[in-house]
């Protein structure tokens, strides 16, 4: 552009309705593209509705106005006396808008909406599918804990009655234990009167220190009156050997096998055979046989015989136990233990006997 040429003057200015209606704002311009962009494209001028027009410097031809929002402050004398170019103005501008810039398509608010009630719709029987699992798996637990319920009941009743149970029985229990001992106190009150209290006091002595001595009272005694009349079988020289080895417990009693032994001589008494007791002599059944130590020996004995021997080994065993400690009571259960054991030597020197002996 010459120097001498006179710039040109802004569009916006003088009688245009869009300056008019524009008592207050920015307007900015923009290069439309037609000519070069110089260094500064734009730049920002506020005009004042009552201002002198002014004359653009340095603005290159070319410039088009870009519109910007603005705010009506009122109605003033240019505005009232311009109304209707305004309207005009507004128009032309709304108009080059919309070739600008073509208004967007409007939107399917049906499709819209359809398209939301299906997701909510959907996510409702996901809810709702959701929940009858719950449910379920609750109804389930439920009723697994009322089954656990009816267990534990179940439990504790039969504990209940167990405890019962076991509470009756161990007082009927208490009940006859306390029955039998005052039966035994009765019976023992009611034996004190009978008992050879001489008797008693030896038995008391050899109790303060047991031994298998037959010297001490209490046991020679016992052998005198009890054990060498029961072993006192007619063959005198084996009812010698059998007492040897009943008080040093080398004793052995056997039953009688099926097959046939060897024979065995006794002096002046032949008991080769099952038939005859080599303890009496006498023709019997043999059922047992003995054997005295450590030989290969044996001797068949009857029924009888065998019961006398028996009864003086048990109480030879018991007053060995005695002596080892082994037993522990008070002195009357003791004492009253060797008599029956007494008892049973005198049944059996007598010949009374168990038939299975």
């Amino acid at each position: 552009m010459d120097a001498s040429e006179e710039p040109r003057k802004c569009p916006a200015r003088g009688s245009c309705p869009v300056f008019l209606a524009m008592s207050s704002g920015t307007v900015r311009y923009a290069p439309s593209g037609v000519g070069p962009v110089p260094e500064r494209n734009f730049r920002e001028e506020t005009w004042d509705a009552h201002s002198q027009p002014q004359q653009d410097e340095g603005l290159p031809v070319g410039l088009s106005a870009i519109p910007v929002p603005w705010k009506n402050l009122g109605p003033s004398k240019s505005n009232r006396e311009s109304s209707g170019g305004l309207v005009e103005a507004s128009t032309s501008w709304e108009e080059a808008q919309g070739e600008e810039h073509p208004a967007p398509a409007p939107l399917d608010v049906s499709r819209l909406r359809s398209s939301s009630m299906e997701i909510r719709e959907k996510g409702s029987e996901f809810l709702k599918e959701e929940l009858y699992k719950a449910q379920k798996e609750l109804k389930l637990k439920d009723e697994e804990c009322e089954r656990l319920c009816k267990v534990r009941a179940q439990l504790e009743q039969e504990l209940e009655e167990l405890t019962a149970s076991l509470f009756e029985e161990a007082h009927k229990m208490v009940r006859e234990a306390n029955m039998k001992q005052a039966t035994s106190e009765k019976q023992l009150k009611e034996a004190w009167g009978k008992v050879d209290t001489t008797l008693f006091a030896e038995f008391q002595a050899w109790r303060a220190s047991p031994t298998l001595d037959k010297s001490c009272p209490f046991l020679e005694r016992v052998y005198r009156e009890d054990v060498g009349p029961c072993l006192d079988f007619t063959v005198q020289e084996l009812s010698a050997l059998v007492r040897t080895a009943v008080e040093d417990n080398t004793l052995t009693i056997e039953p009688v096998a099926s097959q046939t032994l060897p024979a065995v001589k006794v002096p002046t008494v032949e008991c080769n055979n099952t038939n005859t007791c080599a303890l009496s002599g006498l023709a019997r059944t043999c059922h047992h046989r003995i054997r005295l130590g450590d030989s290969d020996s044996h001797y068949y004995i009857s029924p009888s015989s065998r019961a006398r021997i028996t009864a003086v080994c048990n109480f030879f065993t018991y007053i060995r136990y005695i002596q080892q400690g082994l037993v522990r009571q008070d002195a009357e259960p003791m004492f009253w233990e060797i008599m029956r054991l007494r008892k049973g030597m005198s049944l059996a020197k007598l010949g009374f006997f168990p038939q299975e002996a």
